[in-house]
């Protein structure tokens, strides 16, 4: 299974409550804030692609030096795309043939973006809400500005798009009990899928 959505679309939100109904989760922003943590292994490629001034003193990626580049340098995107991603695919598709849960969930903001894995995913299932509540979560949780956020919404697929591609959706408008029972019949349905 695959899951995505727009930035603060509550992905994350979403793969925990699942990952407490005992589904498998991958996420690969997870794994790729561990390849851009201090000793990371993109690090070491970042700062040669990118000088040390993208370096925070841990030795980790400076996110917001980063952000700001990828917004003023349209091939900044790309070099350090060109990075991460082949680190984050083969870890998540190493991380989900291991898992031995009844089912896995690939959690991928860019899943229908980039095509990367479409041979180990069977269904998608997006998560949408409200572009003000996207713009509004993001901005609280990440202090970015409308515009920063807006920047990143317009990377992204629209939003029309990536539900037409959707087998399954969940709509996060609501509260955690609505999001949670949403969550709770769609593992249902994916645990008789996995036996089928």
């Amino acid at each position: 299974m695959g899951l995505t959505g727009g930035i603060g679309s509550g992905k994350t939100s979403v793969s925990r409550i699942f990952a407490e109904l005992g589904a498998g989760v991958v996420d690969t922003d997870e794994i790729s804030h561990t390849l851009t943590g201090p000793a990371g292994m993109a690090m070491e490629a970042i700062r040669l692609a990118f000088g040390d001034e993208f370096i925070a003193p841990d030795g980790a990626l400076d996110r917001a030096a980063m952000r700001t580049l990828i917004f003023t340098d349209s091939t900044a995107k790309a070099r350090l795309e060109a990075i991460l991603h082949p680190m984050i695919r083969s870890r998540a598709l190493l991380a989900t043939l291991q898992s031995e849960a009844p089912y896995t969930m690939l959690v991928a903001p860019l899943l229908l973006e980039t095509g990367s894995y479409e041979e180990v995913v069977k269904r998608v299932l997006v998560v949408d809400c409200e572009e003000r509540m996207q713009i509004m979560r993001t901005m609280q949780r990440a202090s970015l500005s409308e515009e920063q956020v807006r920047a990143i919404m317009a990377n992204q697929l629209p939003r029309k798009a990536r539900l037409a591609r959707a087998d399954d959706i969940i709509v996060n408008n609501g509260s955690l009990d609505d999001l949670r029972e949403q969550v709770q019949t769609l593992h249902q349905a994916y645990l008789a899928l996995a036996k089928s």
